[in-house]
């Protein structure tokens, strides 16, 4: 390129000195602010000891460094990228907007004919001329290269921006729970005393008539569409928590009635962030199948916007659902008992017997609901409001309104609901220990694995000489499974020993 080209075609070598430093400055001086953003956050963080939000931080980092890769990537690989030649015919096929619309020049093809020949200039200029040599053209132009780029940018960006504000949201609706929390704490009774001399009446409770509906118990379908309206109103109320952390507390920690269930339930919360806020691969995967099908015609943005709204619809219906049952369990088994009305917590209630699937739904719903939202701002501003690729306003409203609708939902019912109804599984959560019990556990654990393996194996070669020799291995192998069992406490789910209860102030 010479140094009397235009201004995109001109190189640095005829750039004035002072445009690139100030270029350079500017870029360097965000990145800094940035990074140094990130880091005094986490050391915020870290004062305040909210390991699980500085791990989430962590992830974010972790999500721009890919992010940069990606950028790199597409920096480097640009000039082979678009060299990469093909007959003009492959790309008649399988567009977002139709030739025909491009050739008339109407207002459903804002800007396209421009753009077009704007694409293949800037190929040619690049390429120099290497397609058209061959009678081809690029597989992918130099402008929608930069265009991708933006819109992956742009994705990240948002889904972070949303995951946060789901969580803020519905962590301030959780607190407001930390009123019943205090009432229940506060509540002054013998727990043994209450079980032994207390009879409550099954049917009377307040758990059971809110939950225990004669048409829900006669029909499943009533059940179900009761479930379903629930998550709209009042989705959890005092009685659902107190019976819910009753539960969970005769089951897990029966040892301590005072337990803090409310605190725990806001760490285990705070742990599955870090899972929430991040991209995983299957998302991705999303992101290329939309961006494969989103052809003229089909109205892929359209539709697709309605897969969220019905996943987060089903899981909110289900939550509310697995309370029910719990309700039922109950009043379906007695009249009357004995202290306390306890439900029993069970990996049952759950999708395949998994609770943690609730949470990978919940991740690809904000997901997707953050790519139809960054979708349509991006083809806003890169395209205009009147691009072929945004269609038309009847399919673009439908789709902002079940955005916001799913964002609101999700932070006000659906995650209050998970943070709650999750802990009915069959197992409790590491976050059931303060983080450094959780670590003087592991330390421990790996210190006893280590020991009696080594033990283990100067047991094993001296088995070979003595049977004294035989006894000291046995004795180790002992050792390594309390080991391997401690081990486990740490583990993502883990099931309660009887010997070990969380401090009073968990």
């Amino acid at each position: 390129m010479s140094g009397g080209g235009e201004g995109e075609g001109t190189s640095l070598e005829f750039t004035p000195t002072w445009v690139v430093a100030a270029v350079c400055s500017v870029i360097v001086a965000i990145s800094l602010a940035a990074e140094r953003g990130i880091h005094f956050t986490g050391k915020y963080l870290k004062k305040k000891n909210q390991k699980p939000l500085f791990e989430a931080l962590q992830k974010v980092k972790e999500e721009l460094m890919l992010l940069g890769f990606i950028s790199l990537m597409l920096t480097v690989f640009q000039g082979r990228i678009v060299k990469i030649c093909v007959p003009a015919s492959t790309m008649e096929h399988l567009l977002p907007c139709s030739l025909s619309a491009e050739s008339s020049g109407g207002k459903e093809s804002h800007a396209a004919p421009e753009g077009s020949g704007h694409r293949r200039l800037l190929a040619e200029e690049v390429a120099g001329g290497y397609c058209a040599a061959k009678h081809k053209v690029p597989m992918l132009s130099l402008e929608a290269l930069h265009h991708l780029h933006i819109f992956i940018f742009v994705l990240a960006i948002v889904h972070v921006t949303f995951s946060v504000l789901t969580v803020v949201f519905g962590g301030a609706k959780i607190r407001q729970w930390k009123n019943w929390e205090d009432a229940i704490a506060n509540e002054t009774y013998d727990a043994e005393q209450a079980l032994k001399t207390k009879v409550t009446h099954v049917h009377n409770h307040d758990f059971i008539k809110t939950r225990f509906l004669g048409l829900g118990k006669q029909s499943a379908i009533m059940g179900w569409l009761h479930s379903f309206s629930k998550q709209f109103y009042g989705s959890v109320t005092k009685s659902d928590y107190a019976a819910l952390r009753l539960g969970f507390i005769m089951t897990h920690c029966r040892g301590n009635p005072k337990f803090n269930f409310h605190k725990y339930m806001i760490r285990a919360l705070e742990a599955d962030f870090k899972k929430v806020v991040g991209i995983s691969w299957y998302l991705w995967v999303f992101v290329v199948l939309f961006l494969l099908l989103n052809i003229n015609g089909w109205h892929t943005y359209f539709w697709i916007a309605f897969f969220p709204f019905v996943l987060l619809l089903a899981v909110g219906a289900k939550l509310e659902h697995i309370i029910s049952q719990l309700a039922h369990e109950v009043a379906e088994k007695h009249v009357a008992i004995e202290g306390e009305l306890v439900v029993q917590p069970s990996d049952d209630h759950f999708w395949f017997r998994r609770p943690r699937i609730v949470l990978i739904l919940i991740h690809f719903i904000l997901f997707q609901n953050a790519f139809e939202i960054a979708f349509f701002f991006w083809i806003w501003v890169q395209y205009g409001f009147d691009s072929c690729i945004m269609g038309k306003v009847r399919y673009i409203v439908p789709r902002l309104i079940i955005g916001v609708f799913i964002q609101v939902l999700c932070s006000y019912s659906t995650l209050p609901l998970y943070a709650l109804v999750t802990q009915m599984g069959t197992h409790f959560k590491k976050s059931i220990f303060e983080e450094h019990v959780q670590v003087g556990l592991v330390g421990w654990a790996q210190k006893v694995k280590k020991k009696q393996g080594m033990k283990a194996a100067l047991g094993g070669s001296a088995q070979a000489g003595s049977t004294q020799g035989g006894s000291t291995q046995a004795g180790s192998t002992g050792g390594s499974s309390l080991g391997i069992q401690m081990a486990g406490i740490a583990r993502r789910e883990t099931k309660p020993p009887s010997e070990v209860q969380p401090a009073n102030g968990s």
